[in-house]
């Protein structure tokens, strides 16, 4: 009896080791005060952040289905459901399918399909829009007011993604990847491009 009580004991032992090794390689995607994607392998509260849990990953067959069939992503919503797809599923195909491919030669559409392929393989964690930068926009001179400038205060303009970053950590690792990708609107579609 003493012996199959050690035998458990040890085994209880390994589970905890393993368990608590599996969580220490975890990689916590969390969100800081100003609303930023932030990626740790440490709690999230540690950072001075909260939890952002990604979406739960499809296993074996319920991958989401391609709803688009042949036609091409007319909203962003659906292109990032598509390259979610695509790369979940480690499917270069379906990420070529969302690649804008005019005037892009033999060698440069080769060196692109291998670059969608190392991007297909990697886990994604997140698919991040990526907007134009603030300074870029025109501002008002320092100092004055927009009445004192003679004109009407201006609503804030609604900004539109230039970009998506995707996260993702490299193969058997937490170390972080990103890519960012262009976005173009094209045929009325949305398409993408590296």
């Amino acid at each position: 009896m003493n012996r199959l009580s050690f035998l458990l004991l040890l085994l209880s032992l390994c589970s905890a080791s393993s368990l608590a090794h599996a969580q220490s390689s975890r990689l916590n995607r969390c969100m800081d005060a100003r609303g930023q994607s932030v990626y740790t392998d440490r709690p999230c509260d540690s950072v001075g952040a909260q939890s952002r849990l990604p979406p739960p990953a499809p296993t074996g067959s319920t991958l989401p289905r391609d709803t688009l069939g042949a036609r091409c992503p007319r909203r962003l919503s659906e292109l990032v459901d598509a390259l979610r797809t695509g790369i979940l599923s480690n499917d270069v195909n379906r990420l070529s399918s969302l690649y804008l491919w005019g005037a892009v030669s033999d060698a440069g559409a080769q060196r692109i399909l291998g670059q969608l392929e190392s991007l297909a393989r990697r886990p994604l964690v997140d698919v991040v829009p990526v907007y134009p930068r603030q300074d870029q926009e025109a501002l008002p001179d320092e100092g004055q007011t927009a009445a004192a400038q003679g004109s009407d205060p201006e609503p804030p303009a609604v900004r539109h993604p230039v970009g998506l970053r995707l996260e993702q950590t490299l193969p058997g690792s937490v170390s972080r990847a990103s890519t960012v990708l262009g976005l173009r609107r094209q045929y009325g579609c949305f398409w993408i491009t590296l």
